[in-house]
């Protein structure tokens, strides 16, 4: 990887850190999180990497679509009971979607570069009716910060198989943001 490419991993990093301190301390509503984090994936101006050969790399592409997707989805909800953008609503929503289907796909990228090692899943417990028995974590136990959220059956099937899911109710161990709405 060159100098700078490792130099906007460690800028990406540090700042996404420093908003997770922030939101954290409740210096930024999660909203206001969502929002920075989308600028600060934004401001850098690196793509998704089409190979991940590091931890660093599949994070970065994990976070770049889970920012886009909640970024789009939150847009849609801005726009949701507007008869006036309507059409934007079904925009917003469908890039929601398929950058949610992105980062799920990242995430299984990740899991098959660590070859699903140190790693455990399970289903969240969660205020929104929707997300119950849906939303699950998933947590890389040997890196810091490294907890992944995602609803998709065909990713809970994979983790089934390679053993890592269980199926029980636990707090997530991010469990405000994950119940904080916005």
């Amino acid at each position: 990887m060159s100098v700078l490419r490792r130099n906007a991993f460690d800028i990406f990093y540090e700042k996404r850190s420093f908003l997770i301190k922030q939101y954290e301390m409740g210096d930024l509503s999660k909203r206001e999180f969502l929002e920075a984090n989308f600028d600060s994936v934004q401001s850098l101006n690196i793509k998704p990497f089409s190979r991940v050969d590091s931890y660093e790399k599949g994070l970065f592409n994990y976070q770049y679509y889970n920012s886009m997707a909640k970024y789009y989805r939150m847009m849609a909800q801005d726009v949701r009971n507007t008869k006036k953008h309507r059409k934007y609503y079904s925009y917003y929503y469908n890039k929601g979607n398929n950058y949610y289907h992105e980062k799920d796909k990242a995430t299984l990228t990740l899991m098959k570069f660590l070859d699903f090692q140190g790693m455990e899943a399970y289903y969240i417990k969660v205020q929104s009716k929707g997300l119950k028995d849906k939303l699950f974590e998933i947590v890389f136990n040997d890196y810091k910060e490294a907890i992944f959220h995602s609803k998709a059956q065909w990713l809970k099937d994979i983790l089934i198989e390679m053993g890592i899911f269980f199926d029980e109710r636990r707090s997530s161990l991010i469990d405000q943001y994950i119940n904080d709405v916005y």
